[in-house]
């Protein structure tokens, strides 16, 4: 992760170009500010969208504490019944 101060983000192509590497972190007064993310394939913007979807981490939240209370189907679970099952 780079940072760099918000007065010096004057190339913001060359900034892009960066961010498929590493992610930016703009600063203000020493302090984060923003964050500029690169993508190097379609599929890296769609794993962003997926990861930052507000319906898709309830959903997920909603999972996990299913789980907790005891309902539902561990992954591990799935792999011993898929090993077990005759073909």
């Amino acid at each position: 992760m780079k940072q760099i101060p918000l007065s010096d983000a004057k190339d913001l192509s060359k900034l892009l170009r960066q961010a498929e590497h590493e992610t930016i972190v703009f600063t203000r007064r020493g302090k984060p500010a923003g964050v500029l993310v690169g993508f190097t394939s379609e599929d890296d913007w769609f794993d962003y969208k997926l990861e930052h979807d507000e319906r898709f981490l309830k959903r997920i939240e909603q999972a996990r504490k299913s789980l907790r209370r005891g309902k539902g189907v561990k992954i591990e679970d799935v792999f011993v019944s898929k090993r077990q099952s005759p073909r």
